[in-house]
């Protein structure tokens, strides 16, 4: 199994949230970046601001490396229109894959069409540019009924809407990795939760971000179903050693 094409180097906390500079953070996107093409993963998952500098860095060294940004990142908050200005200048960046938050507390509040009108709306901008879509459903927000809820209504939105050619373009993603849980419990994916989204997401592709820590808990869940994992710990993964972080 060649476990580096599952895997999404990520790297997403800003200067403030990492404690440095804007430029010693810059040069740790690029480390992430270049370590990403070194190792022959399948993408690099950085910040919006940050899509420029991969792309840059990626034809240089005429890399097949695909590069991933965050939309309405990570609260899931911002209007329809704030989120498609986002995921268009991402595009015009050189973006390949679009992971859209959910605004999951309008869904727990009962606005699902409100959600529905996003997930469909995102994903057709994602097609206009032949690009993949994701849908981060932040599980460790969520009750497992609201996980079944959430992740059966995105794969309804998309059979209605796409083509079933499409479907393998648009995937159920867990979690950001930034939000805060009581009581240390987990922020990212659980075997739980993913088993939960593979079940109620199919014929959707699942992401698995965050959680996963070590290279036999990643061959796990790509044996479940998972078609990408995201981790800020992608070559110590691969390498088969264990993650100490959260993400």
């Amino acid at each position: 199994m060649n476990i580096k094409q599952y895997l999404d180097s990520t790297y997403l906390k800003t200067s403030v949230q990492a404690g440095l500079s804007e430029t010693e953070n810059d040069t740790i996107v690029q480390g992430f970046i270049q370590e990403a093409i070194d190792e022959g993963f399948k993408l690099i998952m950085i910040r919006p601001d940050k899509v420029k500098m991969a792309k840059s860095m990626i034809v240089k060294a005429k890399s097949k490396l695909l590069i991933g940004t965050v939309i309405s990142f990570p609260e899931g908050t911002n209007s329809l229109e704030e989120k498609l200005a986002e995921a268009r200048q991402a595009i015009e960046d050189g973006v390949d894959e679009l992971d859209y938050v959910c605004n999951y507390e309008a869904f727990k509040k009962g606005e699902a069409e409100l959600v529905k009108t996003e997930v469909l709306q995102g994903t057709k901008l994602a097609f206009e540019y032949h690009k993949v879509a994701k849908w981060i459903i932040e599980v460790a927000a969520l009750t497992d009924a609201q996980i079944i809820q959430i992740s059966a209504l995105i794969k309804n939105v998309v059979i209605a809407n796409f083509k079933e050619d499409c479907y393998p373009n648009v995937f159920v993603k867990s979690s950001t990795g930034f939000y805060k849980t009581e009581n240390n419990l987990p922020n990212g994916a659980t075997f739980p939760a993913v088993i939960m989204m593979l079940e109620n997401a199919s014929p959707l592709p699942v992401k698995a971000a965050g959680g996963v820590r070590t290279y036999e808990e990643a061959e796990e869940m790509i044996r479940l179903g998972v078609k990408r994992i995201g981790t800020s710990a992608a070559k110590t993964i691969a390498h088969g050693e264990t993650a100490s972080g959260n993400y």
